[in-house]
């Protein structure tokens, strides 16, 4: 504070007016205030993206707490862009009791260099004393940021679960019901659309893992003695074991479960899988014409993979 008194007193009597009659740009509902106590180069390139970053965040706290936004007499978030110029990412924040009102101050010495992650973090901080009148610790807000975005909601539920598929359960589950709670929930999350429209590499191999065709029940065989087909071995089986046409259209029945929801590419690798079923199913068309629509298949399943978001 008294650096920034000291950089005012230095300035000129014009360079004093400018600044005062510098725009403040008010934003989510007069809770968000930006002040440009900078240069007019610095204030028109920083002042509004500034304020449409802290409105965003505010906006997604209000989402996220499933709340309308309130409005604001005065604001209770104030930001202030210095004047700096240097690669200074340095923020100072500090709350005030303002008529049994909390109101949060943030100054950002370079707006031009400010980390925006941190910005974000304190302008959460500030939000929840203002509107939740609660106080957060840094992690906390940041919690509190990634559990309203649906962005992060996503890539948590992802790695949740490829952590959990390459490591199993992490340790401390010492009672039977938790592991299998536990297991149940991830198994939830494996079937689940978790981006609509949309196929991970992830939803490829889950598909992917699907293309076998399974006896009825555990303690059966096939005719050459395996419990497993993929559907190469199952085009020279069909033709000994009737059980696999059967089995076959309740494969293709399965199959849209998992690819349902997840995209073009993916659905058209489905079709083409569900048509070379019913085919083996029906027994009418000679193997090389079988196994050329199973190569159709496994080609769009490849481009499915190969478009598909990692």
């Amino acid at each position: 504070m008294i650096l920034a008194l000291l950089a005012l007193f230095a300035l000129t009597r014009a360079e004093l007016v400018q600044r005062m009659r510098a725009p403040v740009v008010t934003q989510a509902d007069g809770l968000v205030k930006v002040y440009a106590s900078c240069d007019e180069d610095i204030r028109r390139d920083c002042q509004g993206p500034i304020a449409s970053r802290a409105a965003e965040a505010v906006l997604l706290l209000y989402r996220g707490l499933g709340e309308k936004p309130k409005k604001f007499a005065s604001p209770g978030i104030i930001l202030r862009l210095g004047n700096g110029r240097t690669n200074d990412a340095e923020i100072v924040s500090w709350a005030e009791t303002n008529k049994m009102r909390i109101v949060t101050r943030i100054h950002l010495k370079s707006p031009a260099y400010a980390d925006p992650d941190r910005l974000r973090v304190e302008v959460a901080r500030a939000f929840y004393r203002a509107v939740k009148h609660r106080e957060l610790s840094a992690d906390e807000a940041l919690a509190a940021l990634r559990a309203a975005d649906p962005a992060c909601q996503l890539a948590d539920r992802r790695a949740t679960l490829e952590r959990w598929l390459a490591e199993g359960l992490p340790p401390g589950y010492l009672t039977e019901d938790e592991f299998f709670a536990q297991t149940e929930e991830n198994l939830r999350l494996l079937r689940k659309v978790l981006e609509p429209g949309s196929a991970s590499r992830r939803d490829v191999l889950t598909f992917a893992s699907r293309l076998h065709i399974y006896p009825r029940f555990f303690d059966e065989k096939f005719v050459d003695g395996k419990d497993v087909l993929t559907f190469r071995e199952a085009i020279d089986v069909v033709r000994k074991d009737a059980r696999v046409r059967i089995l076959a259209v309740f494969k293709a029945r399965e199959l849209p479960i998992w690819a349902g929801g997840r995209g073009e590419v993916l659905q058209y690798a489905c079709q083409a899988y569900v048509k070379f079923l019913f085919e083996l199913a029906k027994g009418d068309l000679p193997d090389d014409e079988i196994e050329n629509l199973l190569e159709i298949a496994d080609l769009k399943l490849k481009a499915a993979y190969e478009q598909a978001q990692s």
